[in-house]
């Protein structure tokens, strides 16, 4: 559902007082060509011009002023460098690559669809490397010492792609996560 704009509710408004704009003018004051301008989307009036509009036609200043939506957050750069940067606690605590992803995706993932994306990515990419991580390690087993080469390459894979991710989200707002295995599907659309 769109939202509608100050100069339609003006518009709105006053067709249902039935006003001309200039029946209008002489319940407010506010000139005819501030109307017409207001209307047209010209310009964007000042508070109070607004309040005389409003106490002109009777009606609560909140119905032709327009409010963002407080459930849609708007999209913040350093809640993009939290989602794709926080994976780097990892280098110092055990799953933490995963485990605080998780905790910031499941705050931020009702604020925003940008964020809930953004998030399942970072948790699912880490969730392979994890799990190949351990896969690496336990080919110590049937290949002892030459598992060093396999984990390391792993290691080097997550944070190559991790940097690029996390320039890439601040810049474009886009991401690069290869070889993820999907454990956090997309929500599906109804």
């Amino acid at each position: 559902m769109k939202q509608r704009t100050l100069k339609e509710n003006l518009v709105y408004q006053r067709k249902l007082k039935g006003y001309t704009q200039e029946e209008l003018f002489h319940q407010t004051g506010v000139t005819v060509r501030t109307i017409q301008r207001i209307e047209k989307g010209e310009v964007q009036p000042h508070l109070q011009t607004v309040k005389l509009l409003a106490e002109g036609l009777e009606i609560d200043v909140n119905d032709l002023l327009v409010l963002d939506n407080p459930n849609e957050e708007i999209l913040k750069r350093k809640w993009m460098m939290l989602i794709h940067g926080s994976p780097f606690f990892g280098l110092l605590i055990p799953f933490a690559n995963v485990l605080i992803p998780i905790f910031i995706w499941v705050s931020k993932s009702e604020d925003n669809k940008v964020y809930d994306e953004h998030g399942r990515a970072v948790i699912n990419f880490h969730s392979t490397l994890n799990l190949m991580l351990i896969v690496s390690l336990l080919l110590f087993f049937p290949l002892p010492g030459y598992n060093f080469f396999g984990t390391g390459a792993v290691f080097l894979f997550g944070i190559v792609f991790s940097i690029k991710s996390l320039m890439s989200a601040l810049s474009k707002g886009t991401y690069y996560y290869p070889l993820s295995i999907p454990f956090l599907k997309p929500k599906s659309k109804v």
